[in-house]
């Protein structure tokens, strides 16, 4: 069974702990991964552009011109789509992003992403994670102790923590969740993942099944 370290809120070491195999020895083709990642960026799409077709632009009921003997091209309605102020064809309409993902491909893609995370030794386990008031210095202070602070990390606590996240807020590359309110397109591009130990137990109700 793999192990982790466990670190306290000032970064240091104090023990180990067990992790889940069911969590934790997964693996999942590319292919799935991009699938999820490709669902969740679709997922923040509004989908609400719309534009008017000829029959939903006001006015243009009336022929403009007689149909013969004007010299002109003939023409049916001032709303046609060549006209200015016309109809738009083929133009965009409300509808409907959000690609189906199945359970199933979502546990599994989750649970390969902390395995590979876990195994390249970018996962980091903390106690719990708060700190004595809001300040920025203390925040990169405990990503210095811990070797986190040269990439993207993503910090996992399991409650709320107003302290921990306007802490946290300033730093450009540290994305602070609520376990498991995170998405795969956060996880696989962090460089260290940073969770309490309390976020880990709720990641395995959900993801270890």
């Amino acid at each position: 069974m793999a192990k982790a370290t466990v670190y306290n809120a000032q970064g240091q070491p104090v023990g180990e702990m067990e992790l889940n195999p069911t969590l934790f020895s997964r693996t999942a083709k590319v292919s799935v991964l991009h699938r999820v990642v490709v669902a969740e960026l679709a997922h923040q799409r509004q989908g609400t552009h719309s534009t008017l077709t000829r029959g939903e632009v006001r006015g243009g009921g009336r022929k403009p011109w007689r149909q013969k003997h004007t010299g002109r091209a003939r023409q049916g309605s001032i709303r046609a789509p060549q006209w200015r102020h016309g109809g738009i064809v083929h133009g965009p309409k409300p509808r409907d992003y959000n690609p189906l993902v199945n359970k199933k491909e979502r546990r599994q893609a989750f649970a390969a992403a902390l395995t590979d995370k876990a195994e390249s030794g970018a996962l980091r386990i903390v106690e719990e994670l708060n700190f004595p008031e809001i300040k920025t210095k203390h925040a990169l202070q405990f990503l210095t102790q811990l070797g986190a602070n040269d990439g993207r990390v993503l910090v996992l606590l399991d409650q709320p923590n107003e302290t921990v996240y306007k802490s946290f807020r300033n730093l450009p590359n540290v994305l602070v969740r609520i376990a498991p309110a995170f998405a795969l397109h956060e996880l696989i591009p962090a460089r260290h993942v940073i969770a309490t130990k309390a976020a880990l137990q709720k990641l395995e109700e959900v993801w270890a099944k």
